[in-house]
């Protein structure tokens, strides 16, 4: 059973990284408000592909939530009816969450597709939450950790549909980023805890605090980046696509500080390798923290000097979230160590 809970639970850490793939995708193309709506996308179950869809057309049944665009307007049906030959308002409401009426069919079945990983990533984290229940008397904490995972996924994919209906607001995007990475620790915390074989590690004071830091600080960093991916995203909409050496033109603190922090991130995660390569600690997965920091290095030089490169924003997402859920595991078998030498 508890091979099985170890399963879905690693099924779940996939689904839930594929989601932050889909969702730096979404934010690179700028598709965030490809569906104006939320679960649905302009009332359907599966999207429109042509903005004909989205036109009032005569004679026709429209079920209770149904999406048009009228004189560049959203509306809404607030019930089920049948049209008649000519457009009645009296039959639609004004759609006031926001007063975003663009339809990009690209934009749409990105944001569409981000949300179908969304769902699919609740069906392994149900399985892994009603196994739990089952190994309860092995380890009752397994269960109340999958409880609250199953609790913050729902939680996040609320904050999903604020964040469509605010049309993308900086802190709803920030919390939305939160409360993801909340989920990976989660997860991880509940794979670790459901290891048969138990590893041979060395605890160290310095190590292990230093380590706790390092976390912290690329929880920061993340945050950071989103409100900097704000301030470009702003600043497309002024210049266009097409302009991407003028995506940074003016940032603000947040940038500075991003940007400075990063090397506070370089010389703390070096010494940490530092340390683990002298003393022997055996926490081999330091080397895959300094090969992600590399890349977001990279990445972040990419954007900065060389105009934002397609595809090197996702990654530098991409690559942050990884360092991070890297980073939480390597502090959970440091923790593991330490009560080893402590009930030794």
């Amino acid at each position: 059973m508890k091979n099985n809970f170890r399963k879905a639970a690693k099924a779940s850490l996939i689904l839930v990284y594929i989601v932050i793939i889909a969702g730096a995708v979404v934010r690179m193309t700028g598709s965030g408000m490809g569906c104006p709506d939320w679960p649905k996308c302009f009332g359907y179950l599966i999207p429109p592909t042509e903005r004909a869809e989205l036109e009032w057309k005569p004679n026709t049944f429209y079920n209770e939530g149904r999406i048009i665009i009228v004189n560049e307007t959203l509306r809404i049906t607030p019930n089920d009816f049948t049209s008649s030959s000519t457009y009645n308002e009296r039959n639609w409401d004004a759609y006031t969450a926001h007063d975003y009426a663009i339809f990009n069919p690209l934009h749409t079945w990105i944001e569409y597709i981000n949300r179908l990983f969304g769902a699919l990533s609740g069906i392994p984290v149900l399985l892994m939450t009603v196994l739990s229940f089952f190994l309860f008397k092995d380890d009752k904490w397994l269960a109340y950790l999958s409880v609250l995972t199953l609790i913050a996924l729902g939680f996040t994919a609320w904050l999903g549909k604020t964040v469509v209906d605010s049309n993308l607001a900086p802190v709803k995007i920030t919390i939305h980023m939160v409360v993801a990475l909340l989920i990976v620790a989660l997860i991880l915390s509940l794979i670790y805890r459901s290891k048969e074989s138990v590893s041979n590690f060395i605890y160290n004071a310095s190590f292990n605090k230093l380590l706790i830091v390092a976390v912290v600080l690329s929880l920061i960093q993340i945050i950071l980046g989103t409100q900097v991916r704000q301030f470009v995203d702003m600043n497309i909409k002024q210049v266009g696509y097409e302009s991407p050496e003028l995506w940074l033109n003016n940032p603000t603190i947040t940038f500075y500080i991003h940007r400075s922090l990063s090397i506070l991130v370089v010389v703390l995660n070096a010494f940490l390798w530092y340390l683990n390569k002298k003393n022997s600690l055996g926490f081999s997965k330091i080397n895959w923290v300094m090969a992600f920091i590399g890349i977001e290095a990279l990445t972040g030089v990419l954007m900065y000097y060389v105009d934002f490169p397609f595809g090197s924003q996702p990654i530098h997402l991409v690559i942050a979230t990884l360092l991070f859920g890297m980073q939480y595991y390597l502090f959970l078998e440091s923790r593991k160590a330490r009560v080893s030498v402590q009930s030794s």
